[in-house]
């Protein structure tokens, strides 16, 4: 059994999905932090977008979409959208 913490260090989002997809098998992936997110997004590797919208305000922060470029259209389809105390949640399929 492999000793904790176990980090791999990649510069290629597409080769880190592939990798995790396989170490995953039939579990979900999941992606956090805009950085992360927006680089996969870019690269066509995400399926999901999971929103959770609070309303707060915190100061100043990345944009979520930062980084990606503005000439490439990106196209989203609602999965699903709940309500609940305080928060909204907001599930899109990237198409």
């Amino acid at each position: 059994m492999a000793q904790w913490p176990l980090v791999t260090v990649l510069d290629d989002v597409s080769e880190a999905m592939a990798r995790a997809r396989e170490a995953a098998g039939d579990r979900d992936i999941l992606v956090h932090g805009v950085g992360c997110a927006a680089a996969a997004l870019e690269a066509g590797v995400l399926d999901e977008v999971q929103l959770h919208l609070v309303p707060s305000l915190l100061g100043e922060g990345r944009s979520l979409f930062e980084g990606i470029d503005p000439a490439r259209r990106h196209e989203f389809e609602v999965v699903d959208v709940r309500e609940g105390e305080g928060v909204t949640h907001l599930r899109y399929r990237v198409v």
